[in-house]
């Protein structure tokens, strides 16, 4: 495999499906590509102007592109510490969209995501994995994380 594409949001379950595409990329040789979506960010509001609500307000929960770059640049120290190529790329946006136009902008042959979110309420709502599955133009490998 050439390109590995793989999310993170910093959380438990998403630093294990960061191992398993690691240890992927470094028995097949290839390289990593590691995600992370962050929400925009308003706009500074100066005192006493008025203003409708912003983009970044309409966004439930979400990470903050600083908080991205922290948990991208982990991800990255980790993997490269297994002798494997890094990339990072941090995306405004829905996170499954992100992995998404990763891989097909990379020409990833693999996209490895946990398997949070695949059961339950968020099933019928949408999830990251369901998503990947769904839309994914390369192989997914869907990690048992939880």
């Amino acid at each position: 495999m050439n390109v590995i594409v793989v999310g993170t949001d910093g959380s438990e379950t998403a630093k294990k499906a960061v191992g398993k595409a690691a240890e992927l990329a470094r028995q097949t040789e290839g390289k990593l590509a590691i995600v992370s979506a962050y929400k925009p960010v308003s706009g500074v509001r100066i005192s006493g102007t008025g203003g409708a609500g912003s983009e970044a307000d309409s966004w439930p929960g979400g990470l903050s592109e600083s908080a991205v770059e922290v948990l991208l640049h982990e991800a990255a120290v980790m993997a490269k510490s297994e002798g494997i190529e890094v990339e990072t790329h941090p995306r405004k946006g829905d996170p499954a969209d992100a992995l998404l136009e990763v891989a097909k902008d990379h020409g990833a042959d693999l996209i490895v995501v946990g398997n949070k979110g695949m059961t339950g309420a968020r099933r019928l709502l949408g999830s990251v994995p369901n998503k990947v599955t769904h839309h994914a133009e390369c192989n997914v490998m869907v990690v048992r994380t939880s």
